[in-house]
């Protein structure tokens, strides 16, 4: 679990202290708290100066209930249980397969040999993967030049071609991304992204793997322009036993942040992530906003954060790629996780990201439950996705 998170030696932090308040609950907050589980109490997160106030929840609809945790299914994917885990990863990515590797088998049946139309329709099929037009390029370009040179005429042969270069693009990134831990202090994880792709969420489950390997984790409610943010937040550091730094809905991020980091280091906390405000990448305003809470990251702790991971919705397509390049130009992205993959038959986006941006992948969502986010593996995502399926 988590093989380029390096194991960091130092003590964990004290036992995390959770008090109660007065304060009510909104309606909508104590439905969605119903919800969630019956037993837990109206609880709030207080250090130093910063405290969790409630607040009427606007946007409870964007509010995703997290699953309960169960401490036995988060260390799924031992031994015992890859190759269940492994026909998960293989059922998850069955549109993109139907989409992609289906329709490039039935072209590739029955033809002897690779001429100028199956090369067309081939590019057809990679363009509806979400592949992109340079990606895409790249690999007929290559197939072409094998085709021309004699080195290739059989099309069963190009499948395999194009797996491997697929493969080839995942672990360039991958090899480009390794995570350079701090001798001492908190592993800071900033996280970023638009809103509506799961980043709240994917925090939670992020948090978890974490504490199921044994790791102390605070979460940090830098999004203070949604109620929802934080109530989310909340819920999850409640479910994977977290403590939870936030202020008021309104208050200045970078306040929020401060506080945090501040009172992780104090603590000696193994992880620190911290939530961000989800905007559109266009936003000038607010991106200035994000480097901002990173200089005041960097000047609490030095080197921090030592992680700067983007949330992709994998249903957006090429608008996916888009994004990455202007949080890329504006924080310098060093991960990303992509979400839906289970929802998409454009799976391709994958390929695309690693190769047009050279940031390397380190969780792909592949469903609802609290495993199904998954530590991305090259090359067990291509044998999962190019996988011949039983009839």
């Amino acid at each position: 679990m988590l093989g380029w998170f390096k194991k960091k030696v130092g003590q964990k932090n004290e036992e995390q202290v959770v008090k109660t308040t007065d304060t009510h609950s909104s309606a909508e907050e104590q439905s969605l708290k119903d919800n969630v589980d019956s037993n837990i109490t109206e609880e709030i997160v207080e250090s130093t100066d910063t405290v969790v106030e409630k607040e009427t929840c606007e946007n409870c609809e964007e509010l995703v209930t997290p699953p309960a945790v169960d401490s036995t299914s988060i260390g799924a994917g031992k031994d015992d249980d890859k190759k269940s885990m492994f026909h998960r990863l293989q059922q998850r990515l069955g549109k993109t397969h139907e989409s992609f590797i289906s329709r490039m088998d039935s072209l590739f049946a029955g033809k002897k040999e690779i001429d100028q139309e199956l090369l067309d329709d081939l590019e057809e099929i990679l363009f509806t993967a979400d592949l992109g037009v340079a990606t895409t390029q790249e690999l007929l370009e290559s197939a072409r030049a094998k085709v021309k040179r004699k080195e290739l005429s059989d099309p069963k042969v190009l499948k395999t071609i194009l797996k491997e270069k697929i493969l080839g693009f995942l672990q360039e990134a991958e090899g480009s991304g390794a995570l350079v831990m701090p001798e001492q202090g908190p592993f800071v994880i900033m996280v970023v992204g638009v809103n509506g792709v799961g980043k709240t969420t994917s925090i939670g489950k992020i948090a978890a793997k974490f504490s199921s390997a044994g790791k102390s984790v605070l979460l940090v409610a830098g999004d203070t322009y949604r109620a929802a943010a934080v109530n989310q937040l909340k819920i999850w550091g409640e479910r994977v036993g977290s403590e939870v730094i936030a202020q008021k809905t309104g208050a200045d991020p970078s306040s929020v942040v401060f506080d945090g980091i501040e009172f992780g280091v104090a603590r000696n906390y193994d992880v620190i992530i911290i939530d961000t405000a989800g905007r559109l990448h266009t936003q000038v305003n607010l991106m200035e906003e994000l480097k901002k809470i990173q200089r005041v990251i960097g000047k609490k702790m030095e080197g921090a954060p030592h992680e700067v991971m983007l949330v992709l919705d994998s249903t957006t397509g090429q608008n996916g790629i888009s994004q990455a390049k202007l949080f890329n130009e504006t924080v310098g992205i060093t991960g990303i996780t992509l979400t839906k993959l289970d929802g998409t038959a454009k799976g391709g986006i994958i390929a695309n990201v690693c190769r047009e941006l050279k940031i390397p992948v380190r969780f792909i969502g592949i469903g609802e439950q609290i495993d199904d986010l998954r530590e991305f593996n090259s090359e067990e995502f291509v044998e999962a996705l190019f996988h011949q399926r039983s009839e």
